[in-house]
């Protein structure tokens, strides 16, 4: 006789059952599958619609399926289509396959090719194909001339890796101004650029800015043209463009020379000053600035007087007031270790109201100690003392001391501490200074040419620094 399983023992064995399945799944050690070494590679091309390099193609449809699933990022600043549209084709992506879909109608006999920068990279790792480059013909051949060369900033001898080459067919100054290039490329990190799969010909050659609508000529931008047209034919390269900003952007800096004034100073109703040292010295080769509260209206230099240590008075000091009217300039060439003494009386300075200092006031100087420099001597075998070059020392990107070169191997005195930037400046017009060229206006000039020393100058105080420069 069959026994009927009441309804506690049913529960009581459901209990069992339930645990059992826990205990042996706590048991069971779970190890998700390992997915091996990741993937370094990118993608690659399997199959192109039509095929690379293929002639005398019709369609206006391409489509290129690669090995792994793909998707395209930024495809406006990444891919570049040669000879440059008038419109812009649509670029999209879908499992393995990238489709480009030109808008316009392809010009007969014609070498295209699509630069595709680094706008190709796979789903998972996201590995890019740099510079992954397609290329057919509406033709029965494919042109392959070739222009290489490079990019230097004429101003500091460095490179600017998101400038842009340019071709015009018009060979005319204003296509550059008015027309769209008719094929550009981008430099790569050491300034760089090559153009492929050019039809022979002359061209004119450019340097604009990549935000420059539509790439052409922007004074406030930096910007660089070859003297005269490049003729294209088989493998054509060499050139070197110096880039250039022909109408600088005015700088964003303060106009109110006291404004590094402390509040308690600035705000001051009285006419108020604050000199300013080298942590706490004067510097043997800079001029002393005092910083004013207020426009200065009236300077007596007679009541302004500079003494030395036992207070006797020193000859051959000048006191300059700057375009600001709120800085006054103490130019003297200080001794090492010395103490000066400035006075200035009561009634020496005038704002515009008339105000006067509050009282007569004194000044302490301490000039820094020689040792406190450093010494260097530059030698320059190679050099072209002609060509009126002067070393250009930088730091934070500012031109802190230059020196003219007319021998090959010389000695400056009086270097500041610290690490330094080298340049050489090609002055041509012999003014001391870097100048800048010329477009527009009809007026065509190259820069001056500035060359960046791939090193640093570290100066240690107290010491004979030597540094040669053989330039390539």
């Amino acid at each position: 006789m069959k026994r009927k399983l009441s309804t506690s023992s049913f529960v009581q064995l459901l209990i069992l059952l339930v645990s059992v399945v826990m205990f042996a799944g706590s048991c069971a050690n779970i190890v998700p599958p390992s997915g091996g070494d990741r993937d370094s590679l990118p993608p690659r091309l399997v199959m192109a619609l039509p095929k690379d390099s293929a002639v005398n193609v019709k369609t206006k449809n391409i489509t290129l399926s690669f090995d792994e699933f793909v998707e395209l990022d930024n495809t406006s600043e990444n891919i570049i289509y040669s000879p440059v549209l008038k419109s812009t084709p649509a670029a999209d992506y879908k499992l393995r396959n990238v489709t480009i879909k030109f808008r316009d109608s392809l010009e007969p006999n014609t070498t295209y090719s699509i630069d595709f920068g680094s706008a190709i990279k796979d789903v998972n790792e996201e590995n890019i194909a740099r510079n992954f480059r397609y290329v057919f013909s509406t033709g029965p051949t494919i042109d392959f001339n070739t222009y290489a060369g490079k990019v230097i900033v004429a101003e500091t001898g460095k490179i600017d890796s998101t400038l842009w080459v340019v071709l015009h067919r018009d060979l005319s100054d204003s296509a550059i101004q008015k027309l769209q290039p008719r094929f550009y490329t981008r430099l790569n990190g050491k300034g760089e650029f090559s153009f492929k799969n050019l039809p022979a010909g002359t061209f004119a050659a450019y340097v604009v800015n990549k935000n420059s609508y539509n790439k052409v000529f922007d004074s406030t931008e930096l910007f660089a043209f070859r003297n005269g047209p490049v003729t294209i034919n088989g493998n054509t390269s060499g050139d070197t463009l110096y880039a250039f900003i022909e109408s600088p952007k005015p700088a964003k800096t303060a106009t109110d020379a006291g404004a590094a004034l402390p509040p308690s100073l600035k705000d001051d109703r009285r006419l108020r000053y604050l000199p300013v040292f080298d942590n706490g010295q004067q510097d043997l080769m800079s001029d002393l600035p005092l910083y004013f509260n207020r426009k200065l209206f009236a300077v007596d230099t007679t009541k302004i007087a500079l003494l030395d240590s036992n207070f006797k008075a020193i000859q051959g000091y000048k006191v300059n007031l700057d375009s600001t009217r709120k800085k006054l300039i103490i130019d003297y060439p200080w001794k090492e270790n010395m103490v000066y003494k400035l006075i200035m009386q009561k009634e020496a300075l005038a704002d515009t109201n008339a105000v006067t200092l509050p009282k007569s006031d004194t000044v302490t100087i301490l000039s820094r100690k020689e040792t406190e420099y450093g010494t260097v001597r530059f030698r320059l075998p190679n050099i072209d003392t002609s060509l009126h070059p002067i070393i250009q020392l930088v730091k934070n990107e500012e031109i802190t001391a230059s020196y003219p070169v007319t021998v090959n191997d010389f000695t400056i005195k009086r270097f500041k501490p610290g690490t330094y930037d080298v340049r050489i400046l090609y002055d041509t017009n012999k003014n001391g200074k870097w100048d800048t060229g010329h477009f527009s206006a009809g007026k065509k000039q190259q820069p001056e040419r500035v060359i960046s020393i791939p090193r640093t100058l570290n100066i240690r105080a107290n010491w004979d620094n030597e540094v040669t420069i053989a330039l390539q």
